[in-house]
Order: structure tokens, then sequence, then C-alpha cells
């Protein structure tokens, strides 16, 4: 499946004033990954452990952050992720793992103007030292992760892009994390175990 992005950009991102591509998702082997709980500060500096989600079937995990254009395409996006499948049992949370070092916009205080302004719904935390970033593997902003409390332990049964079409939601033919999530809550094993997340690097420092 293509992933379409279609972005109009300010004048402050060089090359990208106005920009489509497209991406074909290369073929990639899947392996049911282990997750281990965390601990993280949200923005507010409440403590959260994934360990506190166990009573749900699963959680919606999705690395993001604020200066990134194709983040903020998804604000919305995950608020109406977070109201549909709360009560299903599967809440989201939303992580920056992004170094304010490199990029000023996302100390605290610009990450809870963005969420006041937005209007989150969910837990929006801060990974500093990027531990939970390296423990799921993400790589961009967005990524997301459908993790499924199975046998006592966290498994992640989906991973990749949130659907595939960034700029129009509208016109999204295939809603990765949505139809994940059904197939669970249905009883039946994912179809689309994984795909390619597309947005901006996560800058991993040594």
């Amino acid at each position: 499946m293509n992933l379409h992005f279609k972005i109009l950009m300010p004048v402050s991102f060089v090359l990208f004033l106005s920009f489509g591509f497209k991406i074909q998702n290369e073929k990639i082997y899947f392996n049911e990954k282990i997750i281990s709980s965390f601990v993280l500060n949200d923005i507010y500096g409440k403590l959260f452990s994934l360990d506190n989600y166990k009573k749900n079937k699963g959680c919606i995990v999705v690395f993001t952050c604020n200066h990134c254009p194709f983040a903020t395409l998804y604000q919305e996006r995950l608020n109406k992720l977070n109201e549909k499948y709360k009560e299903k049992g599967f809440p989201l949370i939303a992580i920056n793992s992004i170094s304010a070092v490199d990029f000023p916009e996302e100390n605290i205080s610009d990450l809870k103007k963005r969420a006041k302004d937005k209007k989150y719904n969910f837990p929006y935390l801060v990974d500093t030292k990027q531990e939970a970033a390296r423990l799921f593997g993400a790589s961009k902003t967005p990524h997301a992760f459908v993790v499924y409390w199975q046998n006592n332990q966290w498994l992640v049964k989906y991973n990749g892009a949130i659907d595939d079409n960034g700029a129009e939601p509208a016109k999204a033919e295939e809603h990765y994390v949505e139809n994940a999530i059904n197939e669970l809550i249905a009883g039946k094993s994912v179809s689309v175990k994984e795909t390619k997340s597309i947005g901006c690097a996560i800058k991993f420092k040594n």
C-alpha cells in the first residue's frame, strides 16, 4: 500500500514549501516484540507507568512532537483515536522523545501550550532520556504502536503509520491502527502488522 502525503509548509521549512510524494512499503518480517513497562513523567510532572494500563486490553502508543510538520498533521486524529478506543480498552498514550536542545519548541512550556491549544484528551509523556523510544524501536514522528496485554506481558501487535494519508484524513484508504485494534477486539490476528512510519527522524543521543 502506498502512503500519500501532500503537505503545504511554512516558508521557514526550506525546500518544503509545497510537495507530495509516495513511498512504497517495504516487506518487513514482523516478530511480536515483548515490551517491558516504563515510567515517565507527563508534561505536568505526573508519573505514568505502562503497568497502570494492565486492566485494559491494550494501548495505542504514539511517538510524536511539536516541531515535525508530519506529526502536526495527526494531532486531531490522536484525539479521535483515544476518544474512539479508550472505552473499548485501548487508550492512547503520546510520548515525546525529542531533545529540546536540538529543537527548542520541544520544551515543556511549548508542549503544555500545544496540548492545551489542541485540547489533547490523552496523556503526553516526556521521554527525556529516550528510553521509551529505544525500548519500542521508534524511529519517526509520528510512529504508532498497538500493544496488547497477553499472557501477563505487553506484546507489540502493530507498529508503523497511523493511516495512509497524512494531509487528507478523509481520503485515507487504510487505517492501520484502527484496523489492528478492531481485529484484536474481534479476537482475530492482526492482518497488517507493520508498515513504514513516515515523518521526521528521532535523533538519538549517545
